[in-house]
């Protein structure tokens, strides 16, 4: 049976790493159970955090206290944001554009993907930076903050072969398209991150109303650019009303195969 009740516990803020993945798990779990299209981004975001957890604990950064505080800091952000919307309270524009997305059918899994990322990486990413060290110690956090790509790069391969099994047409396009598409993903993700980097390098010297003020604009500008991929145009929009039709599975079976 069903609980259309979301978690209580996602309003107390995550302390250790361990927590987002518990957090995480239960936004995942209530997905399935209430058939909620926003397990698919928190699908995604456990494995992340689960590779951002070995990373840390093999020695893969220069400062694994300082990325974890880093971590559970950015995942708080969304963490809150998606109890705000479930519980009818506002969050950053940005997220309630990828959230309403949710509630309509159209949207390919790909698209309930990307507007995650739009809003967690191209707004909360540099905000998170900006709070987790002063700006002095700033330079300090640029290459541990650059080996989180080769994270979620490791991932890409995976989430194509997840998608294939949601649309099997896919694997076609991954067979002999597979190296360019994923060259692809990664080069719009580095990207992204280093517009995330640039944006806490403009976020860290501020004071806290100043700050607020430059989040806000930001925010406008991401959920004005939510817009080009929930409706990316005539001809995309044809190609993913194709793809939808031939996804498969409902949405838990899709949200376990994203996990």
């Amino acid at each position: 049976m069903s609980d259309t009740r979301f978690p209580a516990s996602i309003a107390t803020p995550a302390k250790t790493i361990d927590d987002v993945a518990q957090q995480l798990t239960a936004i995942i779990e209530w997905s399935k159970q209430n058939n909620a299209r926003i397990g698919y981004f928190a699908a995604l975001y456990h494995k992340v955090i689960i590779q951002a957890k070995k990373g840390i604990e093999e020695g893969l950064f220069d400062d694994g206290p300082r990325i974890e505080r880093l971590d559970v800091i950015f995942a708080n952000r969304y963490l809150q944001a998606c109890y705000q919307y479930q519980t009818g309270q506002t969050p950053t524009q940005s997220w309630v554009r990828a959230f309403n997305e949710t509630k309509r059918w159209w949207p390919i899994v790909l698209q309930h993907l990307l507007l995650g990322m739009n809003a967690h990486i191209n707004l909360d990413l540099g905000i998170a930076v900006a709070e987790t060290v002063p700006p002095e110690e700033l330079p300090n956090l640029k290459g541990d903050f650059d080996k989180i790509n080769q994270i979620l790069a490791s991932l890409v391969g995976g989430v194509q072969q997840e998608l294939a099994e949601i649309w099997p047409v896919l694997g076609l396009f991954n067979r002999y398209l597979g190296s360019v598409e994923t060259a692809i993903i990664n080069f719009s993700m580095e990207k992204a991150r280093d517009a995330a980097w640039s944006f806490a390098q403009t976020l860290s010297p501020l004071a806290p109303e100043q700050r607020q003020l430059e989040i806000a604009r930001k925010d406008e500008a991401i959920a004005l650019f939510s817009n080009v991929i929930a409706h990316p145009g005539l001809t995309a929009s044809f190609i993913n009303k194709i793809i939808r039709l031939g996804e498969r599975g409902s949405i838990r079976q899709r949200i376990e195969i994203l996990e």
